[in-house]
């Protein structure tokens, strides 16, 4: 079983790194992108663990280390193998 998490700036947070990304697409001629966001993905494998304690764990560990409650959000998927 894996968890897929995905974190965030959440809305009104500045983000640098997406505004730089963005101008630099834009100055290669990528009009058309509006707005970029930059984030993080990360994968936790786990071994023999029911869906519902992976879900606790993966929570657990986003809200304790992995994202910091006041400037991020994240979600996260279950997968199992």
């Amino acid at each position: 079983m894996r968890a897929k998490i995905y974190i965030r700036y959440k809305d009104g947070i500045l983000d640098p790194q997406g505004t730089t990304v963005g101008h630099a697409l834009n100055s290669m001629g990528y009009d058309a992108i509006h707005d970029v966001s930059v984030g993080k993905f990360i994968e936790m494998n786990f071994n023999d663990v029911t869906k519902e304690e992976a879900e606790r764990l993966t929570d657990e560990s986003c809200r304790k280390l992995l994202s910091n409650p006041n400037t991020e959000s994240y979600k996260f998927e279950i997968v199992e193998d």
